[in-house]
């Protein structure tokens, strides 16, 4: 096998040595799901955002994702057929198109990225952590599986603050509602030493993660914390949080990012070593998947490199502070549903992206406006102006989508962010930015 920072041919893709591996990860675990039915093994889904890996893992349930089923969709160049089917029967324009290809492709046999068909879930697990979406999402499911449906309710965090009564509340929903039906619906009793045994785990796969994404603060970075993040963060907000093969991974990760850092090296792009690291940004908003390389390119030709984004805080805000606590492991995790990004404020959001431009010395704020996703794209511009005028870095916008091929402009996407480039040279220059 060639070695991973080997310069490749164009039609090649050239992935850091952990990108490989957790592509097996994720590989082996799609072979976990799709077999179900062979093994037995019962099936709950759930979404990314305030997901409960480890307490699902108490019940031997196996976790799908429809979320992540929709963006390997899209990597593959399926997901624009699967969006047109779900059209055809009725679903607008407007949709989430995470929505409509998981639709489509239920209507279109349901297959899965390793090409077998996904197993029915025996349960759906919806933790509600601020995207509207995912309620109407799980009901068009509940409708067309008549499993048992679970609603976790995590309160909005509308003042910023965490508090006693929050967290109360949820602990109550635990005890009273989800574990109960989960032991109903998996046969298996509920073990509290069994979970606190998985979140020790959590933990301390989320200090390597941890260390990985703040090693961008380095110059060059070693990492590009949107694009490469993606890769980064595919185990530990999945199905391999808790687990032994996660700890493994990010312990691989991060000895291979501190390598690049010992040996000065910016990030492995999919053409190889990225050049000159001209410059720094963050990014708010999730990336396109139908033209991610494409996408990709169009940076690192420029020698831009993503130090920090939001995207990759929808499955937790480790760098904030937190971690699976065992000690407290019902409260722990209702913390962890409390802080993850898309429940948090429009004030706590721009707090954030300030933070990391200030902490990462970023050149300024680059949004990429999703068409068909309301939870990032809702309060964009008030996001742009209060954070060009608090760090007095330029800020701007970029629009694609999710999963849908028809909302990727190549020319359009390319031009705006050359002109957002011409804007950081001028605000270097001290000529400032137009306004």
């Amino acid at each position: 096998m060639r070695s991973p920072n080997v310069k490749a041919q164009p039609q090649d893709v050239v992935k850091d040595a952990s990108m490989i591996k957790q592509k097996e990860m994720m590989a082996s675990h799609y072979e976990r799901l799709t077999g179900a039915p062979q093994t037995g093994a019962k099936v709950a889904s759930t979404f990314v955002p305030g997901n409960l890996n480890e307490l699902i893992m108490c019940f031997d349930l196996v976790n799908n994702l429809p979320e992540v089923n929709a963006i390997q969709s899209g990597l593959r160049k399926q997901s624009g057929g699967y969006i047109m089917e779900a059209e055809r029967a009725g679903h607008s324009e407007d949709v989430c198109t995470y929505v409509k290809s998981d639709i489509g492709m239920m209507m279109k046999g349901n297959i899965g990225p390793n090409g077998k068909q996904l197993p029915n879930p025996d349960v759906l697990l919806l933790s509600y952590t601020g995207c509207f979406t995912f309620l109407k999402w799980f009901e068009l499911l509940r409708e067309q599986y008549k499993c048992p449906t679970i609603f976790l309710q995590t309160p909005y965090m509308a003042d910023g603050k965490i508090t006693k009564n929050m967290i109360d509340y949820m602990v109550k929903q635990f005890k009273e509602d989800v574990i109960p039906t989960l032991e109903e619906v998996s046969g298996v009793k509920f073990d509290i030493d069994r979970l606190r045994e998985y979140l020790a785990k959590s933990a301390k796969a989320e200090d390597d993660l941890v260390h990985v994404l703040q090693s961008a603060k380095n110059k060059p970075s070693p990492i590009d914390a949107y694009f490469g993040g993606i890769y980064y963060i595919g185990p530990i907000f999945g199905a391999f949080r808790g687990t032994d093969d996660a700890i493994d991974y990010y312990r691989f990760l991060r000895e291979e990012v501190d390598a690049r850092v010992a040996a000065g090296k910016g990030p492995v792009t999919p053409d190889g070593d990225m050049g000159e690291e001209k410059y720094r940004l963050v990014v708010e908003g999730p990336p396109n998947y139908t033209s991610f390389r494409q996408f990709w390119k169009m940076f690192y030709d420029e020698g831009a490199t993503v130090v920090a984004s939001s995207y990759t805080k929808v499955g937790g805000t480790y760098d904030f502070g937190f971690r699976h606590d065992p000690s407290k492991p019902l409260e722990s995790l209702a913390e962890y549903c409390l802080g993850v990004y898309t429940n948090r404020s429009l004030p706590m959001r721009i707090d954030m992206l300030v933070n990391y431009i200030n902490e990462y010395e970023a050149d300024g704020l680059l949004i990429n406006s999703i068409k068909s996703c309301n939870s990032f794209s809702a309060g964009q511009l008030l996001i742009m102006r209060e954070v060009e005028k608090r760090t007095g870095k330029p800020a701007a916008f970029i629009e694609t989508d999710l999963v849908d091929p028809r909302y990727f402009s190549a020319a359009n996407v390319k031009n705006r962010l050359e002109s957002y480039f011409q804007m950081v040279e001028q605000k270097r220059s001290g000529k400032g930015v137009a306004a």
